[in-house]
C-alpha cells in the first residue's frame, strides 16, 4: 500500500496508507484527515475535497477532466497551478510518498 503524506496549512503531516484503486480522498477520509470535507461523497460535485499536489508530481497523475476544472473554479481557497480533487486522483504505487497539501478552508 502506497503511503501518502498529508500537510496542514500549519505545516503539521499525517502519514497514511492508502490502497491502490481507490481515490486520494477516500483514504483521506479513512484516515480522518482534518480539512477533507469531502460532502459529496466524491462525485465530483461539491469542492470540498480541494487540494494542492506538487507541479512536479501532477506528471504522476492523469490531467484533471472538464468536470474537474469546472469544480475547480469554484473553490474557496486560493487555485493554484497543483489545485486538485482528491475524489479524482486514484491510488496508485507511483503515488507512495507523494505530499498533499491542505488548503487553509473548503468553504
Amino acid at each position: 500500500m502506497p503511503e501518502l503524506i498529508f500537510r496542514q496549512p500549519d505545516g503539521s503531516t499525517q502519514l497514511v496508507s492508502a490502497e491502490n484503486g481507490s481515490s486520494v480522498m477516500q483514504a483521506a477520509i479513512r484516515a480522518n484527515v482534518r480539512g477533507i470535507e469531502a460532502e459529496c461523497g466524491g462525485a465530483c460535485a461539491c469542492a470540498t475535497c480541494h487540494v494542492y499536489i506538487a507541479p512536479s508530481d501532477l506528471l504522476l497523475i492523469p490531467a484533471a477532466k472538464e468536470e474537474e476544472e469546472d469544480m475547480l473554479d469554484g473553490v474557496c481557497a486560493e487555485r493554484r497551478e497543483g489545485s486538485r480533487l482528491a475524489c479524482q486522483i486514484t491510488v496508485t504505487d507511483a503515488l507512495g510518498g507523494m505530499i498533499i497539501d491542505i488548503p487553509d478552508r473548503q468553504y
